[in-house]
């Protein structure tokens, strides 16, 4: 078999068997799916990265930078509901390009997925870290600074973070129906705190304060989209639902399209009172939503905000970790990674031995080592998936007109073309450390691929 059939030899549309039985349980409904889209959008961004990229990219115009997000999501979002669809199966994205654009970017998406949901729940558990320990201090159960920071900031281990990221492992291990609804009673929490904020502060806009509008130009509207792009990172995740939701080809879509759609009225929202109550350069702190509402006077709403953000960064860990480990199972089924991955358990029906073995990776990272920039490869790696899914649409429509669509991107290939365009003007406004950081993953992916994965692929021995 020649170099050039293995890396574009393409996977069967049925190969996942998405409405058979694969050892998950089906108990997911369009509700769940959008609560699970919701849960993993809003957190970080609106908590966090609202008032940091306002200060510092754009001004009172991060409403645009939003828009501009939130558009080029939308994109992606419509193929990937066609997808998902048509095609299901837990790997997502992976599972598209395997079925569309051929087992060499297959691999490179499940490695960038990899990348991206992993370096995604560390970096925000984190995040979670600090928001906990001034919820303890609160209380006057603070932690010491050793336990709060890794070896390479002084510390010994963040506590707080690998912990969340084991108690989340046990979450998942246990079942996919109850991590549902602990999902379910945290979204609901954050959106109260969210809607208290929008109630609260809407009455002390000053519209002075958005003058000028836009004072970076729109260069700082763009780069404030590729900041805050990290905002809208986890709706994908929902595509790896697919065989656990009861009705795959009619909810996934409802699940994709109505979280995102929910979460950038919110942003927008949101951005828009918090620029209007006070000035954009004030913005630039570690929790811009709560701050605020510490200066209105409202210690109270400020409490009930912090526990919004904790819920928030929870919920978005929980998701992603979920995303995570079907899309290493997936990976593993097709023989790409090892088979010790493949295996779901009979009691629990979930991939325990994934669960477990992502989990301890990732609190060994979040514990123990400074996340950083590096976080901005999670923004790099959620361009590329998008990129790569709209790009599978139009090949698909092209290589296999015939098949079956339960949902369709309307205007194809005008939308799906947007949408990798979109995407990879995005990226291009990452800095270069950040694509240099990127390529070096890849490298050592390719290397992954050539020696092992291409030879102990399932097609491989298929054709063998």
């Amino acid at each position: 078999m020649t170099w050039t059939s293995t890396i574009f030899r393409t996977k069967a549309i049925n190969a996942d068997h998405p409405l058979g039985d694969t050892g998950l349980s089906r108990v997911l409904g369009p509700l769940d799916l959008t609560l699970l889209g919701i849960g993993a959008i809003i957190g970080a961004g609106i908590f966090v990265l609202t008032g940091v990229a306002a200060a510092t990219q754009a001004g009172p115009a991060i409403v645009l930078s939003y828009m501009v997000a939130g558009t080029a999501c939308a994109f992606a979002a419509l193929a990937y509901a066609e997808l998902a669809a048509a095609i299901g199966g837990c790997g997502s994205a992976y599972g598209y390009c395997y079925a569309g654009l051929g087992e060499l970017v297959a691999w490179i998406i499940g490695w960038d997925l990899i990348l991206e949901y992993g370096v995604a729940v560390s970096a925000v558990a984190i995040g979670w870290s600090g928001y906990a320990n001034n919820a303890l201090e609160a209380v006057g159960l603070g932690l010491p600074a050793v336990w709060l920071h890794g070896p390479a900031e002084g510390g010994l281990v963040n506590l707080p973070a690998a912990a969340i990221v084991l108690t989340l492992a046990l979450l998942l291990g246990v079942g996919i129906r109850e991590s549902v609804r602990v999902n379910g009673v945290m979204v609901l929490i954050k959106l109260l705190a969210i809607g208290v904020f929008l109630a609260v502060a809407v009455g002390r806009v000053d519209p002075a304060n958005w003058v000028p509008f836009m004072p970076f130009g729109w260069n700082g509207v763009m780069g404030g989209a590729a900041l805050i792009f990290f905002a809208y990172i986890g709706f994908d995740a929902v595509s790896t639902a697919a065989e656990e939701a009861r009705h795959p080809q009619r909810d996934l879509p409802i699940g994709i399209l109505v979280s995102l759609a929910v979460c950038t009225l919110i942003y927008i929202l949101v951005a828009a009172v918090l620029t209007g109550v006070v000035p954009y350069p004030s913005l630039n702190v570690g929790s811009p939503v709560a701050d605020v509402m510490l200066r209105l006077g409202h210690s109270w709403a400020a409490g009930l905000v912090a526990a919004g953000a904790i819920a928030g960064l929870t919920t978005v860990m929980l998701v992603l970790y979920y995303g995570l480990s079907r899309i290493v199972l997936a990976m593993s089924r097709d023989g790409l990674l090892p088979p010790v991955f493949a295996r779901v358990n009979r009691r629990t029906q979930t991939p325990l031995r994934v669960i477990l073995i992502v989990g301890l990776a990732m609190a060994a990272v979040a514990g123990l080592t400074p996340i950083g920039e590096v976080a901005e490869l999670v923004n790099i790696g959620t361009l590329a998936a998008f990129f790569l899914v709209c790009v599978g649409v139009i090949v698909l429509r092209v290589t296999q007109p015939d098949l079956p669509r339960p949902f369709r991107t309307p205007w194809s290939p005008l939308v799906p073309l947007l949408g990798a365009a979109s995407c990879l003007y995005l990226a291009l406004s990452l800095p270069w450390v950040t694509w240099l950081r990127f390529g070096l993953w890849l490298a050592a992916g390719l290397a992954i691929y050539v020696y092992y994965s291409r030879h102990h692929s399932a097609l491989a021995a298929q054709h063998s």
